[in-house]
């Protein structure tokens, strides 16, 4: 009697909006060419300009208003969040594929902003009045060696928002399909859109980045929001012992 095997089955990766790899490549070199334009010394005007802008228009009103709003980037808070819900939609679905996109999450903003930051060593705008105490054209520049303090490009706060927004909105999409009740497409825009916005103003009009900082991290969080979407999660080869716990959990009902 012949023995019949299957084949593997291809793995396809999941489809985002846009959906043509063009618009990645346009992130990335919108990026790139912004890195490039202030390395060279462009738009540095720009950023000093937005800064004493701010700086004479902020009343104690707006500035505790920003302030509040800007904690919805906290990257740590998002990130609890994140795996509470990975973690509930884990035990209803009896799979572990809940708690990929936040580990993937996690690991892809440290792993690509925390060595940004660091090869870039740009000062905050608050480098000027607290330490290293540099002059403004000094604390705006790329690759000033500004040591420890020099950590402000890309804004990890306005890729937090991007990245993490995204992940809560594919867990709670999941929980509530599971659950018999679709999200909203609103809320799912608003979810998406609201928090990266607010995150993004607030930020720079605190002066706590300059504003090409929150561009840059803008184009990135995009990116990498794109990156992790196109992840096949229901679909993924587990190792070992987790192949058991390897149901479809984030795309389609168990």
């Amino acid at each position: 009697m012949q023995e019949t095997t299957t084949a593997p089955r291809r793995l396809r990766l999941h489809p985002v909006r846009p959906a043509c790899w063009c618009f990645d490549t346009v992130l990335l070199a919108a990026f790139v060419a912004l890195t490039v334009a202030l390395a060279s010394g462009y738009l540095l005007g720009l950023d000093i300009a937005v800064v004493d802008w701010a700086d004479t228009h902020r009343p104690d009103w707006a500035y505790w208003t920003a302030r509040t709003l800007n904690y919805l980037g906290q990257g740590t808070p998002l990130m609890v969040i994140a795996v509470l819900l990975g973690a509930l939609l884990a035990w209803r679905t009896r799979s572990v594929r809940p708690l990929l996109p936040p580990a993937a999450a996690w690991l892809l903003i440290y792993g690509v902003v925390g060595p940004l930051k660091l090869t870039t060593d740009r000062a905050a705008p608050s480098a000027t009045y607290k330490e290293p105490f540099l002059s403004q054209a000094d604390a705006v520049e790329l690759f000033h060696t500004a040591g420890v303090y020099g950590r402000s490009y890309p804004s990890g706060h306005v890729v937090n928002t991007i990245v993490w927004y995204g992940v809560l909105a594919l867990l709670l999409a999941a929980l509530l399909r599971h659950a018999g009740r679709p999200l909203p497409h609103p809320a799912v825009l608003a979810l998406r859109v609201l928090p990266p916005a607010i995150v993004l103003v607030t930020t720079t009009y605190l002066g706590w980045h300059w504003f090409t900082d929150s561009v840059a991290g803008l184009l990135l969080g995009l990116l990498l929001d794109r990156l992790l979407h196109r992840v096949p999660w229901d679909d993924l080869p587990l190792p070992g012992r987790l192949r058991a716990w390897g149901r479809p959990a984030l795309y389609r009902s168990v």
